[in-house]
């Protein structure tokens, strides 16, 4: 029977058991061995990674072709107006690939969202805002490129949801262990 961790990810962790660069790692947080994340965040990235120790299981959440949506809540420097966010809609022209059609939708700042350590940098001109980005791809770097191709660069990145699975009641940090995913 596979299993699942759930694993709100805290922002300069990076996803994979060794250490490296002075960074912590899962090993840090989850002490079960033989399991392995399903897709990663990056370390300037935080929120829910998912691990599980069946290969099946694992390849479903991470292979682009089973379409699994990602909800990321992301603070980006500036206030997107409705031709920002429906350039992300319609997908966006990177360097080596066009996005698949995102939604795009400006948010308040989620009422639960923890604060980061570090904090954001804030410069006092410049206001920053808060959207809600749901992809069904995943390339590296993906998010913080698409919001700086359409001019508004990202500060804070949390992933809050993987398909069904979402970070509600895990605080950075806490993992969760599901014995039926």
């Amino acid at each position: 029977m596979p299993r699942l961790i759930l694993f709100n990810k805290p922002y300069g962790v990076i996803c994979q058991f060794t250490p490296e660069s002075g960074h912590q790692s899962l090993k840090d947080f989850i002490p079960l061995p033989d399991f392995y994340p399903a897709g990663r965040l990056d370390a300037d990235s935080e929120g829910l990674v998912l691990l599980t120790d069946n290969g099946k299981l694992q390849q479903h959440i991470s292979d682009p072709k089973f379409k699994l949506p990602k909800t990321y809540w992301i603070q980006v420097e500036g206030k997107p107006d409705e031709a920002a966010l429906n350039q992300l809609r319609q997908g966006v022209i990177l360097k080596d690939f066009r996005t698949q059609p995102a939604q795009a939708n400006l948010i308040d700042e989620p009422d639960h969202l923890w604060p980061r350590t570090p904090p954001v940098r804030y410069r006092k001109n410049i206001a920053t805002s808060w959207l809600s980005l749901i992809i069904s791809e995943g390339k590296n770097r993906q998010v913080r490129r698409m919001t700086a191709a359409v001019f508004f660069p990202t500060l804070r990145l949390v992933r809050y949801a993987i398909g069904n699975y979402t970070l509600q009641g895990l605080a950075p940090g806490e993992w969760r262990l599901l014995k039926d995913p």
